[in-house]
């Protein structure tokens, strides 16, 4: 039996005049359309892959249990979540020229991107925080970043992403969706979302804005100052090999950081006036598709121990 306040809710849902969204995709691919869909495919099964394999390295090897590896495999999870959120939905449009989706499933695809996001951001900042201690205070770092610590700090992450993501969903839940029902997207993102209401959503816009600074903003200032305190130890260091010694065990790590920021930036905090449509596009598709890709090929080829234990693996079941 349905109670009063599920009622209320699907009244809620679906008092709005539309209930379906197209999303066009990149609607003017005629001549490079199997190509952009096979290298689509490409990139999409090499990030499940690739991110897979790190978790599995993770599990059944003994000699990657250490924090680092730990956030990497975190990172591994958020990067999954985005690429199967974004791509399956990217290779229909591309193949039958657009995608419907309900206005359900489109809220419910932007959830997971928020979700995923907004943990990654805080993640990396973990992660610089994590270097700066095995660099800057390497005498205390298994006595401060502990196991317990590293769980505790993970969870907290996921729960503090999923509660920001819950207060915006619940606000877009309540705004009322008139029209048009045409996103130039390929996937549901936040702004365009918001175009489609005829609710004021001033509100929303400035809660955006301080969640925004809260989980990206932030975030960033931790690892440049991570990064900052980093660069003056290890100038310190009288060798040369100690100094590139130092550096090696983070350059995986600003890698990823600045890949992500760059694109993320470039997309919601630089000003949209004069950038086309095709631009925020080809930006999107960095963080949502590429990125994911290359995560695992970064932190499997500039890593000794993951290598060693992939072909520990490998060999084991040959």
């Amino acid at each position: 039996m349905v109670t009063v306040n599920q009622m209320s809710f699907f009244q809620m849902v679906f008092r709005n005049n539309i209930t379906s969204i197209i999303l066009l995709g990149f609607p003017n691919l005629p001549n490079i359309q199997f190509l952009f869909f096979s290298l689509l495919i490409i990139l999409y099964c090499g990030a499940i892959s690739g991110n897979l394999l790190i978790m599995v390295l993770y599990l059944v090897s003994q000699t990657l249990q250490s924090p680092m590896y730990f956030f990497i495999t975190q990172l591994s999870l958020c990067d999954l979540l985005v690429t199967t959120d974004i791509v399956p939905i990217l290779l229909h449009s591309i193949m039958y020229g657009m995608s419907t989706m309900t206005l359900i499933g489109c809220i419910i695809q932007l959830t997971f991107f928020l979700l995923s996001e907004s943990s990654e951001c805080f993640l990396l900042s973990l992660m610089s925080y994590d270097r700066y201690l095995a660099i800057c205070n390497p005498l205390h770092y298994h006595s401060i970043m502990t196991h317990n610590l590293c769980v505790i700090s993970v969870s907290v992450i996921w729960l503090v992403a999923f509660i920001a993501t819950l207060i915006i969903i619940i606000s877009i839940y309540s705004l009322n969706f008139c029209g048009p029902h045409i996103i130039d997207h390929f996937y549901c993102d936040y702004e365009p979302m918001l175009q489609l209401s005829c609710s004021d959503t001033s509100i929303i816009q400035k809660m955006n804005l301080i969640l925004g600074f809260f989980f990206a903003t932030g975030p960033f200032i931790i690892i440049v100052m991570s990064y900052v305190y980093i660069v003056i130890t290890v100038l310190k260091i009288p060798s040369n090999t100690g100094r590139h010694k130092a550096f090696s065990t983070c350059s995986s790590h600003l890698i990823v950081v600045s890949m992500f920021y760059w694109t993320l930036m470039a997309v919601y905090m630089f000003p949209k006036k004069g950038q086309s449509l095709i631009l925020s596009k080809i930006l999107s598709l960095m963080y949502t598709v590429l990125t994911p890709v290359l995560n695992p090929i970064i932190y499997t080829l500039r890593n000794k121990d993951l290598k060693e234990a992939f072909l520990k693996l490998k060999f084991n079941n040959l």
